[in-house]
């Protein structure tokens, strides 16, 4: 069964209508509550559409509180502790509060431990007026895009990840407030670093994506000009506008994506208004790359985070 443009999957529970967004990434998901009381054929149903279509949105559930985001959360996987290192704003579900700083910057959600998470659900609580939008970038499509030499040598890169990320830090976000610079400090309160594949292989879709963001610290084997260049070049595939899609947020908006085969960059472009979202995460595998190596651990010890979970 293909959840494609303006398909329809009966269920036991719902009618789901699934209306694609874009041609590499994007979908919105029509006639379902969300809640930990879906039945099996619907939790499957979302599951495929969210393989194909790598993030999902959900108008309309003004029903969900935390629990109730937690609990469907639970039936396509396993919840994370909130954070890894950020523990003081709850223990499963982490606040995206704008009094806290902001994320303006191109990343995969908590690349700097071993375990990258599976996926990640994300519900709207406060909303400023105007602006707040979030952007989310196909990783699997811009690998695709590469011509064969740039597929070739991104197939043999590995990426030392690492949260200590003062070098992606936009001048504007340095310490503007008390509150940003104590979730700063805590952010990289204990330190982590990774070396993944700079392309992963899928573990349900095995189709290969590029694993990159805002916390890769440098390419193994390269040279600080060499390894900046070659970022650069790989990361600008990945944003290219063909590979996006925007979505304004409302009251009642819950987004699921795939963090297995995207990037998302929250803008930041609500002046001083306040913004906050919660988000549960699912765990997921270690990354491994074409040729069947797994993400090796530099520092940290992400266990208390999340477990190891295979598809």
């Amino acid at each position: 069964m293909t959840l494609a443009d303006h398909t329809r999957t009966s269920t036991a529970a719902t009618d789901l209508r699934v209306v694609k967004l874009g041609a590499h990434i994007g979908a919105r998901v029509e006639g379902v509550a969300l809640g930990g009381d879906l039945d099996a054929a619907t939790v499957r149903a979302i599951n495929r559409a969210l393989l194909e279509h790598e993030v999902l949105f959900f108008r309309g559930q003004h029903h969900l509180d935390d629990a109730g985001q937690r609990a469907f959360a639970s039936l396509l996987g396993v919840p994370t502790a909130a954070h890894p290192t950020v523990t003081s704003l709850g223990a499963d579900v982490l606040p995206i509060d704008s009094e806290h700083g902001t994320a303006n910057s191109w990343h995969t959600d908590v690349t700097f431990v071993d375990r990258v998470p599976k996926a990640s659900v994300l519900r709207a609580i406060a909303l400023p007026p105007y602006g707040g939008t979030t952007t989310w970038a196909s990783t699997v499509a811009a690998y695709a895009q590469l011509p064969a030499p740039l597929r070739a040598l991104a197939d043999t890169l590995w990426a030392v990840h690492t949260n200590v990320y003062d070098y992606a830090a936009e001048a504007a976000e340095q310490v503007r407030s008390a509150a940003v610079a104590a979730h700063r400090a805590e952010f990289q309160s204990s330190y982590y670093e990774t070396v993944h594949p700079v392309v992963r292989v899928h573990p349900e879709t095995g189709e290969r994506s590029l694993l990159l963001g805002q916390f890769v610290k440098a390419l193994v084997g390269l040279g600080t000009k060499e390894s900046q260049a070659v970022y650069t070049l790989l990361q600008d595939r990945i944003t290219r506008l063909e590979n996006t899609v925007r979505w304004s947020w409302e009251l009642g908006d819950v987004a699921l994506w795939d963090n297995r085969s995207t990037q998302h960059y929250a803008v930041a472009d609500y002046d001083n208004q306040y913004r906050r979202l919660h988000r549960v995460t699912l765990a997921g595998d270690v990354p491994v790359s074409p040729s069947g190596e797994h993400s090796r651990v530099v520092a940290g010890d992400a266990s208390r985070y999340s477990p190891v979970v295979a598809p």
